[in-house]
């Protein structure tokens, strides 16, 4: 299977210009799995009188019919209001039907920058199967929480997409938990992140493609661009059967 990750400098607040960012970056890419970043229509924006998806939701018109057009199942960040009136930070997935593939909503919402004050926790993980893989889909903070990813390997989780805004001064933290995440999950991992700036933060990219030993196959660097590259099920599988220590897994 191909993936194919999207990095770039999200314009603050304005799903028009970053769904003409998609397109571009994408103009000579093909995969069977695109990822976009963490809320990559608005930036990881609190303002959620302007962000949040009205219905219909035009990010997800715009992811599903990206997934049609690229015959590929595609997944990507945005936020709406709950019936709470806080926000859920979610992912959302399409096939290439059109059709609803997935949908995550945060599990962890990050209190350092006082999301948590705006947006509510989600309470579920997920699972969605793709061309015979076992994908979980997680998000940013997420990754800090390595309990979430031994669950979703219980469930039999075999590559797990990290959508992320993850400021560049943690970039060091990024990479080293992502390979961590695939390491000790003998599991493929691809963290996708964006680069450029916010009023908030300076943001690295560094968008990556882990294998099961945590070694980075591909990474996208710290500009505008993607990462992109072939994993194989196979793999994973092979080296679970020859080195079984999720046969000593307690969840």
């Amino acid at each position: 299977m191909k993936i194919v990750g999207c990095q770039w400098d999200l314009t603050w607040e304005q799903r028009e210009p970053n769904f003409e960012a998609v397109q571009r970056l994408l103009e000579n890419q093909s995969g069977d799995l695109i990822l976009l970043p963490e809320m990559f229509g608005s930036g990881f924006s609190m303002n959620l009188d302007v962000t949040a998806e009205p219905e219909p939701s035009p990010t997800e018109t715009f992811l599903s019919g990206l997934a049609r057009e690229h015959e590929a199942a595609v997944l990507g960040g945005l936020s709406r209001r709950s019936d709470s009136g806080k926000g859920r930070n979610e992912l959302v997935g399409f096939g290439p039907d059109g059709q609803r593939l997935v949908s995550y909503q945060k599990n962890r919402t990050f209190r350092y920058t006082g999301e948590s004050d705006h947006f509510e926790n989600g309470k579920e993980l997920v699972l969605f199967e793709w061309q015979g893989w076992k994908v979980a889909p997680l998000i940013c903070y997420d990754l800090r929480f390595p309990e979430l990813f031994r669950r979703l390997t219980a469930k039999g989780a075999e590559l797990f997409a990290v959508i992320a805004s993850w400021p560049t001064v943690r970039v060091e933290h990024w990479i080293t938990l992502l390979q961590a995440r695939a390491i000790e999950n003998l599991a493929y991992v691809v963290g996708v992140n964006r680069c450029g700036s916010d009023p908030q933060s300076d943001y690295p990219g560094r968008s990556v493609l882990i294998d099961p030993w945590g070694e980075i196959l591909a990474d996208a660097g710290s500009t505008e661009g993607v990462v992109s590259g072939e994993i194989d099920l196979e793999t994973v599988r092979q080296w679970r059967s020859e080195f079984p220590a999720l046969e000593d897994l307690e969840v």
